[in-house]
Formats: C-alpha cells, structure tokens, sequence
C-alpha cells in the first residue's frame, strides 16, 4: 500500500508511521483518511507488535488543520468533514489495540496535538511547543481536544490551555502529564523505539485489555469502572499467556508469550 501523505516504514516488529508533508505536516482530509488506512493495515498485520507515530521535517511534528481546505464550508460540509474525516481517523488511533508511540518535536499544534493525545506514550523533544490555538481563531478543537486533554491534566490546567490558546514547552507538558518523556532532539526516535520495543513484548491481551480498563473505565461511574475491570481481568486470567505469566512465575522461568 503506498501512500501520497504518509511514510509507512517498519524495523523489526514496530511500524513507523510517518507524516510527509513538510514543513509543518497540515492536516487535510487526505492525511486524515491515509492515517486511517495505515492504521487499519497494522491492525491486522501480525508483523507489527507496535506503532511509532512520528513526522518528516524539521520544524513540526503537525502544525494542525489545514485551515485553506476548511475554511467557508457550510454546516454541511463541516459535519460530513468532522464526522466522515477526522472523528474517524481518532476514533481508529484511540482505539487501536497494538501499542502506540508518538514522537513529536518542534510544533505540535490542535490536531497535531489531538493525534498525539490519541497514543498510548507521547515522548518529545526539548524543543518541542504544544498548545490548542484554535480560541485565536474564533473556533474551537473539534477531534477530541477539550475532551482527551481534560482526561488528561484536568479540568482547571484544560481550560487554561484551551481559553488563552497558549503554546506551553516540552518541560511544562511534561509536567502537566502530557509528555511521558523529554528528550534530546538527536534521541528522539530511539527513545521512541526503545520504548516501543518495550511495549510489544508485553502480552497482547492484558495489554489491550488494560487499555480498554482505563479508556472506558474513566467514562464510566466507579463501580462500573470497577466491574469492567474484574470482567477484563477474568479475561486475562484464562488467556493463554495469563497462564502462560503465572505458570512460569511459579516456575521461576521467563514467560513464553503467544499473543493469544
């Protein structure tokens, strides 16, 4: 599969999928519906255990919407784009059941910054600038921004980004709980590689069942959250590999993981 927006790459199990449009990488309808194509792909390919989601350039990892293709749509249009485009594409990433990665540097802005909230880890670099600007322009994020992020740092820090329309640097994103981790730009994609790798020896069921525990769970009353919980490990428990991990606790031996 080739694609005009996006660089697919793989190094042993883990994807790389790249933003191709320098200088800052927009977000247009096409990239929107690539990204969705490429992530269906990995779904299903059992050679890619984890997805790094990164961009080409030097200057942004994803500056936002292309404002010039939106820009005079009608309410129509607007709804078909949203709702046939972009909660789509988010939708696909959020919920994808492999491993995810981000890794963004210099500009990471609305939809950049929505894409990245989509993933699982999010590591930057120190010269790395996020924020929603979208107030400054009289609109607001429409791809999961208000609520991803409030989930995220809460409610009060959420509105303080989302109101002033403020870009914030690596180290407060770090500290806010936005980042994972900040690195050196020169490490950037091993840091996210290592980190990957890391992730796809994990086994695959508890991994994604814990994912679906705290992407679901924090929606829900905490005793729903909670049932959900003892239902998904349940699960866990009679999967292979849960026998597999106590098996071989018991055993004082390393765990041979199926993935099933």
């Amino acid at each position: 599969m080739s694609f005009e927006t996006l660089i697919l790459e793989q190094k042993e199990n883990v994807a790389i999928v790249k933003l191709n449009k320098p200088p800052v990488n927009v977000l247009s309808s096409k990239v929107y519906i690539e990204l969705f194509e490429a992530f269906s792909k990995l779904e299903e390919d059992d050679g890619a255990e984890a997805v790094i989601l990164t961009a080409s350039g030097e200057k942004a990892f994803c500056a936002g919407l292309d404002v010039k293709e939106v820009e005079g749509k009608d309410l129509n249009g607007i709804f078909q784009f949203l709702w046939g485009v972009s909660k789509r594409t988010m939708d696909k990433l959020s919920g994808f059941r492999k491993p995810t990665v981000c890794s963004i540097f210099g500009l990471t802005l609305g939809g950049g910054l929505e894409l990245a909230l989509c993933c699982d880890i999010r590591i930057g670099s120190k010269d790395t600038q996020l924020g929603f600007p979208e107030i400054n322009l009289g609109i607001i994020p429409g791809s999961g921004g208000t609520v991803r992020l409030s989930r995220l740092i809460g409610v009060a820090k959420a509105k303080e980004l989302l109101l002033t329309g403020e870009t914030i640097s690596s180290n407060d994103a770090l500290n806010l709980g936005i980042l994972n981790k900040v690195v050196d730009r020169e490490n950037l994609f091993d840091e996210a590689y290592n980190f990957a790798k890391k992730l796809a020896s994990k086994p695959k069921v508890a991994y994604t069942l814990i994912k679906r525990c705290v992407d679901s769970g924090i929606e829900m009353d905490i005793s729903s959250a909670l049932n959900f919980e003892l239902n998904s490990f349940a699960i866990a428990y009679t999967s292979y590999d849960g026998r597999e991990g106590l098996k071989a606790f018991i055993e004082k031996r390393k765990p041979e993981f199926k993935g099933r």
